[in-house]
This record gives C-alpha cells, sequence and structure tokens, in this order.
C-alpha cells in the first residue's frame, strides 16, 4: 500500500509555500517511502476542486486501491482538505483552515495577483457561490485534526474551534497565519494521517 501525502495550498499561495516545502523537505529526510503530492491549484474555487479530484484520479489510476491517502490544507487549503476527507475517506490535517471562506473572501472581491506566480485574476460574486457549494459538514470529525494559532491575523480562530469542535485540535498562543515553527509538527502529522 503506498501512501500518499497530498498538500493542499491556500489562498494566493503555491506549491512553493514555506509550509508545503516543510512538509516535503521533512518526507524526504525521513520517510522516502511517501509521495508527496502537492499540485498547484487555480486560482478560482470550482477550478481548484476539480485539479484537486483529478490529482486524486491520477492516482487512483497509478496504484488503483494499492495507495493510502492523507491530505494537509493550510487556509484556504483546509477548507479544501476537509472536503477530501469526507469525499475519500482519509484523515486530514488542517492548519489555520478558512471556515465559510465564501464570507471571508468577499472582502477580496475585485482584481488578484497570485505573489508566488505572478498570475492576475478576477475574484468575482460567482467564486463565491463556488465555495458555498464546496462547503460540506463534517461527518467524520475523528478523521480532522485542527493546528490553529491565535493570533492569526487572517482568520478568527474561534471560528475554526466551533466549526471543528468534535475533531482533535491544536490550539497555540501567539503565532499567526503563516503558522509559526510549523517544522514541529511534520512527524506528528504524518502519524496522525496513518501514513
Amino acid at each position: 500500500m503506498k501512501p500518499v501525502l497530498l498538500y493542499l495550498h491556500g489562498f494566493n499561495s503555491s506549491p512553493g509555500s514555506a509550509k508545503a516545502q516543510q512538509m516535503a523537505a521533512w518526507v524526504a529526510e525521513h520517510r522516502l517511502d511517501i509521495e508527496v503530492v502537492i499540485p498547484a491549484q487555480p486560482n478560482t474555487p470550482a477550478a481548484a476542486w476539480a485539479a484537486i479530484e483529478q490529482t486524486v484520479a491520477d492516482l487512483q489510476s497509478r496504484y488503483g486501491n494499492e495507495f493510502k491517502l492523507g491530505a494537509v490544507g493550510s487556509s484556504l487549503g483546509g477548507f479544501m482538505a476537509t472536503r477530501v476527507s469526507e469525499r475519500y475517506g482519509c484523515r486530514a490535517a488542517l492548519i489555520n483552515p478558512a471556515v465559510r471562506p465564501h464570507e471571508l473572501l468577499c472582502d477580496y472581491l475585485g482584481p488578484q495577483t497570485n505573489p508566488y506566480t505572478g498570475e492576475q485574476y478576477q475574484l468575482l460574486p460567482e467564486h463565491m457561490d463556488e465555495l458555498r457549494a464546496l462547503a460540506v459538514p463534517v461527518s467524520a470529525p475523528e478523521r480532522l485534526w485542527v493546528l490553529q494559532q491565535q493570533e492569526d491575523e487572517v482568520l478568527d480562530y474561534r471560528k475554526a474551534l466551533d466549526e471543528y469542535r468534535f475533531a482533535r485540535l491544536s490550539l497555540e498562543c501567539g503565532g499567526d497565519h503563516a503558522f509559526v515553527a510549523f517544522e514541529r509538527y511534520p512527524a506528528q502529522i504524518v502519524r496522525f494521517l496513518g501514513l
């Protein structure tokens, strides 16, 4: 059974994000048997979800049922990783996850530039509808681990505490949206994911 770690980056981010690279570096040093997949997600929600589904379909084509999936998602990637957990029945670690992003991102409508890729695009009201449609109720909170820092300057950590109240939860004082000192967690995340 091939262990596969799917890392989902956040809004206006990329596979080059610090946490994605820290996770991949830890796996490369300690667990060469794990395949790390960090897809470059399109900037709009429905297209991003379609890319995630295609990534899993590609894994299914390659391994059949002979792989074990675990997901890690940061911010909007945490929202998507929740959907991955529900859709594919796998465990997921959510880092400062976005809750109800269709409400949060209303403040960002208009022209956007992805700082990692330089890609320019428009965030539109219909993208908020796409986010609303992608939301799923959590039916198996035992499959989720939420890592949250209170001084997240982008997201209100209390919303995640409420949304994921029955999941495993690690809440830290201080920190920020990028999750300070994330390098403490990759080994624990891999264990939690069962990879």
